[in-house]
């Protein structure tokens, strides 16, 4: 496929899951990249850190993704009120794509995503992303996906500022977001 306007196609560098896992850091995510063995591993030491005890699992979600461990499995089937929601600790969910510079994850909310409310209520959003899924910029993540499906696009935990410019995280969203990047086999 050619390349629109001029823009360059190598401007991410050769390593775009390295860039994608700096970003997203810059952004106060906390990213761990794992080999696909360590993949369950990984998503229960972010449930662990946050001492959850009970995490939301969308329709579609490998259970694999999910170790055993103290915390409550929710499915969202039939799907889990908003008070529900709100008491649930974390969300666990895949990606449709991720884009290396800006350190941004997109939720096209299919299989293993979730209706948005999931994504938006928990105080926790572990989300989980094949390193194959990584795109170098914006255009390149928007040309692998569906422009009729809805997309919710996050850089990092929910924060905001009042006039002082004090930062204050969780009033939009979850306080915590944890990436885990898994190295496709």
């Amino acid at each position: 496929m050619p390349v629109p306007h001029g823009r360059r196609a190598d401007h991410a560098g050769p390593d775009i899951v390295g860039l994608f896992t700096e970003r997203a850091a810059e952004y106060r995510a906390t990213v761990v990249r794992v080999p696909a063995a360590g993949a369950a591993a990984a998503v229960g030491r972010a449930l662990a850190h946050t001492a959850a005890r009970s995490a939301v699992l969308p329709s579609g979600l490998p259970a694999d993704l999910v170790p055993d461990g103290p915390w409550s499995r929710l499915q969202d089937l039939p799907p889990l009120t908003v008070d529900q929601l709100d008491a649930a600790d974390t969300v666990i969910t895949t990606v449709a794509t991720a884009t290396a510079l800006t350190g941004t994850v997109i939720l096209d909310h299919g299989p293993g995503q979730g209706r948005r409310a999931l994504t938006l209520l928990p105080d926790q959003h572990i989300c989980v992303v094949r390193a194959s899924q990584v795109a170098p910029d914006v255009p390149e993540a928007l040309s692998r996906l569906d422009p009729y499906r809805p997309l919710t696009l996050v850089s990092g935990p929910s924060g905001t500022s009042d006039i002082e410019l004090d930062r204050v995280e969780g009033v939009h969203g979850p306080r915590v977001l944890d990436i885990v990047v898994v190295e496709d086999a």
